[in-house]
């Protein structure tokens, strides 16, 4: 990615939890934010405007981009979330690395074009349809890293250890493309490429699908891993309760304490979901440092469940956000799903301040992926922020002091105007500047993917 200084100047800033007007951010060529000057009235010379709301970039902690082809189908009839795992697998049996990249490269844009700086990518579909590796053995995850440098994101590709179709179990016929068959191979496999990839627009970190999905004496080699290379660690946590059922009868203890067991918590660790925690599952992880990712929006589709928020931010669990399998892409829904989820539960209202969801959609998330220099419109911060437009239907009519309130309230992805990675304008007036057409593209790539055979 070929970077210049640029100026900026935001008509308001979230600045240390404060709305600020006239602010100019200046940039450098190594894509971080070198000046903060808020007060200035006009724009100054040579500084691109950026009208409206501007906060830290959004970080989409957790997404499996080719779940973007079930948005629609997915929703049809009654169904559970194993059903619905049924129509995933045949979206993955499909694809090709090439697919992949067009499939991919559509929907980083629309990350993009939702204000997503950053993307964690949960990557398991390594190998062709009946497991044997491609020629370069991980086609499928340079052609991720290839999509995400298209569409101008950075991205922390979370390459995924699933070995077992569940406690005990090989890989069924349809997830033979995701196991490397041992732990031992995925390491040596993932090595290469954490070598191939790793810089300052890709980082390679490692993720255990579930401990239903790798057996619990493969779980410290993933450990190990992460710990080896200081990368992130994440993993599906207690999604579902057939999970801890399946878990207890198999190992007599909750997917939790067997993670803590084999050495998967700690401030590197995000649990994505964790949406079924006993009190102890909570103190596990909130006494180890480990983050959680929820998405409610795709926890609301499947039926999940409501995850316990409140709880685990109380006991000192970091939260982030993620997109998931993409019902939406928008990262101020999760927001306000993450405070609806609480009042329902509760019946009350005023969980999270609006400096903890906005945290949660930015900085918690770019530090679960490996990048606690992002998420803050500061002096050698990541430059990293997109601006959300005030004058919509939605967004209108609430007074400046109160910008981020009217944002998180009914602000959409629809809302988002301006996008800049690493100092560079991704998003230009709601256009992505790499990919004009997003809508056609994707319609393209889900199109060709559900024609193929």
């Amino acid at each position: 990615m070929s970077l210049t200084a640029q100026l900026y100047w935001a008509e308001l800033a979230w600045l240390d939890g404060t709305v600020e007007p006239g602010v100019a951010l200046a940039t450098d060529a190594s894509g971080r934010i070198t000046e903060v000057h808020p007060g200035l009235a006009a724009p100054p010379v040579g500084a691109v405007a950026l009208p409206g709301l501007t906060v830290p970039g959004f970080a989409n902690a957790h997404s499996h981009a080719f779940h973007r082809a079930l948005r629609g189908l997915s929703q049809v009839g009654g169904a559970t979330f194993w059903t619905w795992r049924e129509g995933m697998y045949d979206i993955a049996a499909r694809l090709t690395p090439a697919s992949y990249a067009a499939l991919a490269r559509a929907v980083f844009a629309e990350m993009a074009l939702a204000g997503i700086t950053s993307v964690g990518e949960f990557h398991y579909v390594h190998h062709r349809p009946d497991g044997t590796p491609y020629d370069e053995p991980n086609a499928m995850g340079l052609a991720l890293a290839t999509a995400a440098r298209d569409a101008g994101l950075r991205l922390t590709l979370l390459d995924t250890c699933y070995l077992a179709a569940g406690f005990g179990s090989p890989p069924g016929p349809r997830q033979l493309r995701f196991s490397d068959g041992t732990a031992d191979a995925w390491a040596d496999r993932a090595a290469a490429l954490h070598d191939q990839l790793s810089g300052p627009a890709v980082r390679v970190g490692a993720a255990v699908h579930s401990v239903r999905a790798v057996p619990a004496a493969a779980l410290a080699t993933v450990a190990r891993w992460a710990a080896d290379r200081d990368a992130p660690l994440h993993l599906h946590l207690s999604e579902q309760p057939a999970e801890n059922d399946d878990c207890r009868r198999a190992h007599g203890v909750t997917p939790t304490r067997l993670a803590a067991d084999h050495g998967l918590l700690g401030p590197r660790t995000t649990a994505v979901h964790a949406t079924h925690l006993t009190d102890e599952d909570i103190g596990l992880l909130a006494g180890s440092g480990t983050a959680v990712c929820l998405c409610p929006t795709t926890e609301r589709d499947l039926a999940d469940g409501i995850g316990p928020a409140a709880r685990l931010r109380d006991a000192g669990s970091p939260l982030c956000l993620g997109t998931d399998s993409h019902t939406v892409i928008d990262p101020l829904a999760e927001a306000r799903a993450l405070e609806g989820g609480e009042r329902l539960r509760t019946g009350r209202r005023g969980h999270f301040t609006p400096a903890e969801l906005l945290r949660a959609a930015g900085a918690a998330g770019h530090a679960a992926l490996g990048r606690p220099d992002g998420g803050r419109l500061a002096t050698g911060a990541l430059a990293d922020f997109t601006t959300l437009a005030l004058d919509t239907v939605r967004t209108t009519g609430c007074p400046p002091a109160l910008a981020v309130e009217a944002a998180l309230a009914a602000g959409t992805a629809a809302d988002v105007r301006h996008t800049v990675v690493a100092g560079r304008h991704i998003v230009r007036d709601g256009v992505h500047q790499l990919m004009p057409d997003v809508p056609r593209l994707l319609d393209r790539a889900i199109t060709a993917l559900h024609r193929a055979a």
